[in-house]
């Protein structure tokens, strides 16, 4: 909803209680306590625009037939001043509100004045929010999955944003623990091997021609230096070299997909601040934790979860939930967001109740952690799934989707359905520049509607504020559509950001760009009615603003032509 429907709302609702209150002066209807009611859009455009419960929910208070009841406050409804034009009763006591073509006339308006700000509000009332998404291990190229979470997690943020959040993004950079210590041995093994030892590669290693590539750059530089030197030596070396190396590839490969964060916070920074140990001490101080078997346990079945949890092993060294715990409790206690909400994995549904759980029990509302589940992508092409790249024979990474079909269409796809569904991604459809691809569909509403406008300056038509009269023209059922359709966007960027589903906004904007297409195949534009042309050019400028400010909160070109 615009400004303006919210406004239009809560005017009726007043407009129905004073007209309740009017019937109970007159006699007409018993004194009572006003009963709860709810004022919605029905689903059918012939039950009107707005329909109220008010008969039906007062039965009991009025001691009336609801038939009755809404027939008393019909009687006495006032509705001079507001944008609504009507009311009927209908069926056993519904009321059903017809708007005036002012409103209609206003929403566009309202559309036109504000801009690129139209569809922002201040839902959120500037409350902090870190979104951290994607997260890859920095020990090889980012896959599908870490391309869909970037697009999902980036295109939430920008939906927070507009729904009144203030929001940071955020890449937690797992520089420790156990996948560094399979980096390092990886690179030891590819490096020694190099330098001619007979020594094999343990299964559970990284095998990728990635890490033959850092060791045979990293023998350029330092040769044999560090053939002779003690293992740990050997594996710092190693490990200093390449992993800057593929943290700085994650975010230059990041920004090419056009994901910028705010902040890249290191793993290592929870270990070298110390928070681990506090982490580990306040759960000890709180009577949470118990030794066994030489290991130190979580009591995470007292907060809800099936079993309890290691946290540190009887070799002494913490599992990784602990830099976890420490990290949110850096994100929620030292850092102060209001909420935290994580973009994961499929396979991390166990993991939310156990981060939920130390929360808890470090004495935090567990609720300030919202975790967004994400299921996996298949990629396919003429209707089969694809499981390699047939040019490298290895799974296909973000950077060899992207050199195959547009970052407009991967973006655009990858938001198609609500994060935790699971998802075919055709490449062919993707790649195509026709109708069935939905962000050339809307990409293509957009460029006609500029060559539309482009058109009208050239016969010396020039836009610049709408008049009332102007817009009262727009009466025909296609318009009418398109204008309600409009109205909508405030209400669908605040729920894409209650419900964390940023595909609302790529539905509302297909919607959109159909709903336009008809418009303009069933209503001339250019016409020889002066008048009624220029209205029409100022309901596709409103539109055209619309699906730009959308594709920008979506990172997606909004092209002038195609």
């Amino acid at each position: 909803m615009s400004r303006l429907v919210f406004e239009t709302q809560a005017q009726l609702k007043e407009r129905i209680i004073s007209a309740v209150n009017s019937a109970v002066s007159k006699g007409e209807l018993p004194e009572g306590e006003l009963p709860e009611f709810i004022i919605e859009k029905p689903a059918d455009k012939k039950n009107g625009d707005f329909s109220s419960n008010i008969a039906m929910a007062g039965a009991r208070v009025y001691r009336r037939a609801p038939k009755m009841i809404a027939d008393s406050i019909v009687s006495n409804l006032d509705l001079e001043g507001t944008l609504f034009e009507r009311a009927e009763v209908a069926g056993a006591g519904f009321i059903n509100f017809y708007l005036s073509q002012k409103y209609y006339s206003a929403i566009v308006s309202d559309v036109l004045e504000s801009g690129e700000n139209y569809g922002k509000s201040d839902f959120g009332e500037g409350k902090s929010v870190i979104v951290e998404f994607v997260s890859a291990n920095p020990t090889g190229p980012m896959h599908i999955g870490n391309a869909r979470g970037g697009a999902i997690g980036d295109c939430l943020a920008s939906v927070l944003d507009a729904a009144g959040y203030k929001v940071a993004r955020e890449f937690y950079v797992n520089d420790a623990g156990n996948q560094i210590e399979k980096f390092a041995t990886s690179l030891e093994v590819r490096y020694l091997q190099l330098n001619g030892q007979d020594i094999e590669m343990p299964e559970d290693a990284y095998h990728g021609t990635d890490i033959t590539a850092h060791a045979e750059n990293f023998i350029k530089l330092y040769g044999d230096k560090y053939v002779n030197a003690n293992s740990k030596e050997r594996r710092d070396a190693l490990v200093n070299y390449a992993l800057p190396i593929n943290i700085e590839g994650l975010e230059r490969d990041l920004k090419a997909y056009r994901i910028v964060y705010d902040n890249w916070f290191r793993e290592s920074t929870v270990h070298n601040s110390g928070d681990v140990e506090r982490v580990l001490e306040t759960l000890k101080e709180k009577g949470v934790t118990y030794e066994k078997d030489g290991a130190l346990w979580f009591k995470a079945s007292e907060y809800g979860n099936d079993k309890d949890i290691v946290l540190v092993r009887a070799n002494g060294l913490p599992t990784y939930i602990v830099p976890d715990i420490a990290y949110h409790y850096n994100k929620l206690v030292t850092r102060g967001f209001d909420k935290a909400i994580d973009v994961l994995g499929a396979d991390h549904h166990g993991y939310v109740p156990r981060m939920k759980a130390a929360l808890s029990a470090l004495g935090l509302d567990a609720n300030r952690l919202d975790c967004v589940i994400m299921q996996m992508v298949r990629l396919v092409r003429n209707g089969e799934t694809i499981k390699l790249s047939k040019r490298s024979g290895k799974a296909i990474t973000l950077n060899t989707l992207l050199e195959e079909i547009p970052i407009d269409a991967a973006r655009f796809f990858f938001n198609l359905r609500e994060p935790n569904s699971h998802f075919d991604f055709d490449l062919e459809l993707a790649a195509k520049q026709s109708s069935e691809n939905p962000v050339y569909y809307v990409q293509y509403a957009h460029a006609r509607i500029c060559s539309i406008l482009r058109k009208a300056e050239s016969e010396g038509i020039t836009l610049t504020a709408p008049k009332e009269e102007e817009l009262a023209l727009l009466t025909s059922d296609e318009e009418r559509a398109l204008i309600t359709h409009l109205s909508a966007l405030t209400e669908e960027i605040i729920s894409a950001a209650k419900n964390y589903d940023p595909a609302r906004i790529t539905h509302y904007v297909v919607e959109l760009a159909t709903l336009f297409h008809k418009f303009y195949n069933a209503q001339r534009v250019m016409t020889d009615d002066k008048e009624l042309m220029t209205a029409r050019l100022y309901l596709c400028l409103a539109v055209k603003n619309t699906i730009k400010n959308i594709l920008t909160m979506l990172k997606i070109e909004a092209p002038d032509s195609m």
